[in-house]
């Protein structure tokens, strides 16, 4: 069952060192195999120095050196397409591309399983080392107003698309946008997306109005286009002219580019909006991001009313931790373990599974020529998700014992019984949408993917520590919310998904030393909590210095 390669290779894993190339003769895997490395090298250098050394074949200099570079390369047994063949080979595959998360949990569960751990209480209650960082508040300044705004330079229209939070940020850049622009901005179009399936509009999601009332003194917002305006383009909004804004532009390319239509037409219209704002810009327009996402977008009644209920239940939940409890954001649904492209435990079956939903939701991508799919090489890179299993282990190697109340923030999980079973049984006190909420509850919710996840986000924000498992956005938003709630500190395990690889694929590591390795990453995602914002970086996910400000040293001393 773990008996495939992980590397792409149909003959086994790549050797670790030039020695096992040198004789592995018979071993199928690439060109040249069995050629002493140091001759080849050799024979390159002096094939290239007799090039340079004659002018009329210069030019053919770096041709040569290509092709004894892919000459070379053969040697070393790279192998193209998906390949999940027996190895033949007695060299040992790489630490780290093996999935062998189960017979790991087989070898820990005897130190897993004793109950009752009395400094559990303890570890909840004092996760995070809040008095050795520095403590940051939202800045009073992004609540400054103007009497009365500027009159309006025309109408900008945006179409957000993707899921909850691609969505959140094209809104947000929108509310930006409007502002350096002086224009009126008409709450967004949301854009049916194939993937998300979610015909939600935008006052299913955020309450509009509040969003309106929360921007009246510093971006004139509307629900639709006035009439007059609307009769200009014959009642048709497709017939606004749409401009192709590129990714990432910069305030410049809006006031040279944008602003001059704008003032000539009178609306204009940007589809699609998404990521169309430099991160890097005034300190002005930054405000309007920190002002929309922290204050202005707040989600619709129902999903408020249904997901404070569902925080109730888990605080009740955790009543013998001071109501404090895990959230888990979960990327284990199929789509996601599709896309990865990593081999689990599931053979043959779950090899056709996989490639069955790879080519429905991206027809071909996976099947081009020459395209190089290494599974071993994936996650030893980190890039695997993780299941279940081992985001129990994790924990329970962090010091979470089974009384944690834990809630699991997920889609549809790829073969939910099979891969739930061992996390439900190391931490009981499991909850998910479906146990906190009835079914009638969640009726509203059912084929709106965005609602849900809604619901998941708000769950998780209050949750004294949230585990990330895979990135994406509905993490980068949640760790820049969460540090913008708790004083700069994103209260988040981020764990190093490489070093993870290689404890999982360590069935007889001792427990000592899978606990202290788990436990110094937790330390580490602890010390990272309250990272500053660097010029590349987001400020959805960094919020401080631009829309929080440090406290003072003496107000901090007192905590």
């Amino acid at each position: 069952m773990h008996g495939y390669s992980r590397l792409g290779r149909a003959s086994g894993s790549p050797p670790s060192s030039p020695k096992f190339r040198r004789h592995s003769k018979g071993r199928g895997g690439g060109v040249g195999v069995g050629v002493d490395v140091k001759l080849l090298e050799r024979w390159v250098y002096a094939v290239i120095s007799a090039v340079y050394r004659r002018r009329g074949v210069l030019l053919f200099a770096p041709l040569l050196y290509v092709s004894a570079m892919l000459l070379y390369m053969g040697t070393m047994g790279f192998h193209l397409g998906f390949t999940t063949t027996t190895p033949s080979s007695s060299a040992p595959p790489p630490l780290g591309s093996l999935y062998r998360s189960p017979q790991l949990f087989q070898h820990l569960w005897p130190y897993i399983q004793p109950q009752n751990n009395p400094t559990n209480n303890d570890l909840m209650m004092n996760v995070w080392n809040i008095k050795s960082r520095p403590s940051w508040k939202p800045c009073n300044n992004l609540q400054n107003s103007q009497a009365e705004l500027p009159k309006s330079n025309g109408f900008l229209i945006i179409e957000a698309n993707g899921g909850l939070n691609q969505q959140r940020l094209s809104i947000c850049d929108a509310v930006a946008v409007a502002g350096l622009l002086n224009a009126t901005l008409v709450i967004p179009i949301f854009h049916l997306n194939s993937v998300w399936r979610d015909s939600s509009k935008f006052g299913d999601i955020f309450d509009e109005e509040f969003f309106i009332y929360a921007l009246r003194h510093h971006v004139n917002v509307v629900r639709e286009l006035p009439a007059d305006i609307l009769e200009r383009f014959d009642n048709n909004i497709s017939n606004i002219v749409n401009l192709r804004v590129k990714g990432w532009s910069s305030p410049t390319y809006y006031l040279q580019k944008v602003l001059p239509r704008l003032l000539e037409l009178g609306a204009v219209r940007i589809a699609p909006f998404s990521n169309r704002l430099a991160h890097a810009v005034p300190s002005e327009i930054q405000g309007l991001r920190c002002l929309s996402n922290f204050g202005a977008l707040r989600f619709s009644e129902p999903i408020r009313t249904l997901a404070a209920k569902m925080v109730d239940k888990m605080i009740q939940n955790a009543s013998t931790s001071g109501g404090k409890y895990i959230s888990v954001h979960l990327r284990f649904e199929e789509d996601m373990v599709a896309f990865s492209c990593c081999v689990y435990d599931g053979g043959e079956e779950e090899q056709r599974e996989m490639d069955i939903a790879r080519e429905r939701s991206w027809r071909g991508k996976f099947r081009k020529k020459n395209r190089i799919i290494r599974p071993g090489a994936i996650r030893m890179d980190g890039k695997c998700p993780l299941t279940p299993l081992e985001v129990g282990m994790m924990l329970r190697g962090m010091g979470f014992d089974n009384n944690t109340s834990v809630y699991v923030a997920a889609g549809k999980i790829y073969k939910a019984e099979k891969y739930m079973a061992p996390l439900k049984q190391m931490f009981p006190r499991l909850e998910t949408k479906d146990t906190l909420a009835s079914p009638e509850e969640l009726a509203p919710f059912k084929g709106y993917s965005s609602r849900l996840a809604a619901l998941d986000y708000t769950i998780c924000l209050y949750s004294e520590v949230f585990v990330t498992t895979q990135g994406g956005n509905f993490p980068h938003f949640l760790i820049g919310h969460r540090r913008y709630s708790y004083e700069g500190h994103a209260k988040t395990i981020i764990p190093d998904k490489r070093k993870l690889a290689q404890l999982f694929d360590s069935p007889h590591i001792r427990w000592e030393s899978f606990q202290r390795q788990l436990r110094e990453m937790l330390h580490h995602s602890d010390v990272k909590g309250s990272e500053i914002r660097k010029q590349s970086a987001s400020l959805f996910m960094y919020p401080m210095p631009d829309c929080m400000c440090k406290q003072a040293a003496a107000k901090n001393s007192t905590r």
